[in-house]
């Protein structure tokens, strides 16, 4: 398999302050992470260079085979989707949840004067139906729910048929029914051999999708484990990245994590 994403040595220095430090990592073809760490730690930074819109200040970045630095960013972009708050809020929250999907095919925000075909509308129909949007096609995007616009904005990543998939705490800010039910639709995504390679961002193992098959941990910029989600999601890595003790467990093909009581 070849790698999708490969970071060597990966500084990102603002003011003074290393973002990420020294960070050494691959994405094979096919892989679904998830990047795991407190706030603060550099998770949201390393995302934004794997979208291609945060160059390193020192390392490499290859992405999708072409190193950043060396590759017109604007011929790369469209084979790499993100989904995340940022451009939740770029988009107009007067649009349709329909027209905020199918403005993806044209790599754009707002509707203008576009036709679109009716194959994009065909295909922005089945992504917004395999998310479990199909009854809110005509509501405003600025009308949603919380999970309703989270669902939405990954439909949308998907409209441009990326090879590289990034979601940036795709669960957050969600109550336990949104979550269980995201969760749920990222896990038959994740299971889809013909899906692209996937890379999420979360704090919480609990949301970790059946299905995603690799964790990076990272605490202050640093990388703390990364490899396997069976052999690298232990108790022992997971304390140190949090700084506290806690006990990591799996129920069925899910992730639970709790600390330790108090002495």
């Amino acid at each position: 398999m070849s790698d999708v994403l490969e970071l060597v040595d990966v500084s990102v220095v603002r003011d003074g302050r290393a973002l990420v430090d020294e960070v050494s990592w691959s994405v094979k073809e096919g892989e679904r992470w998830v990047i795991l760490g407190p706030n603060g730690a550099g998770k949201t930074t390393l995302l934004n260079v794997a979208s291609t819109y945060l160059f390193p200040t020192r390392g490499t970045a290859q992405i999708l085979g072409e190193q950043l630095g060396r590759v017109d960013v604007f011929e790369l972009r469209p084979r790499v989707s993100m989904a995340g708050i940022a451009m939740a809020e770029k988009l107009p929250k007067r649009q349709t949840v329909l027209e905020t999907v199918l403005t993806a095919a044209y790599g754009m925000t707002a509707t203008w004067q576009e036709d679109y075909d009716a194959v994009d509308e065909e295909r922005a129909r089945a992504f917004l139906d395999r998310l479990g949007m199909s009854d809110f096609l005509d509501r405003r995007f600025g009308t949603l729910s919380e999970g309703e616009r989270k669902r939405t904005l990954i439909a949308r990543a998907l409209m441009t048929d990326p090879e590289l998939l990034l979601l940036d705490e795709p669960a957050a800010g969600l109550d336990l029914g949104g979550r269980e039910d995201l969760v749920r639709r990222l896990g038959r995504l994740a299971a889809d051999p013909y899906a692209p390679s996937m890379v999420m961002v979360t704090h919480h193992v609990e949301e970790i999708p059946p299905g995603f098959t690799h964790v990076l941990m990272i605490r202050q910029g640093k990388v703390l484990a990364a490899g396997p989600v069976e052999t690298e999601l232990t108790s022992r890595n997971l304390s140190h990245c949090f700084g506290l003790p806690l006990v990591v467990d799996k129920v069925g093909d899910r992730y639970t994590a709790q600390g330790l009581p108090l002495s």
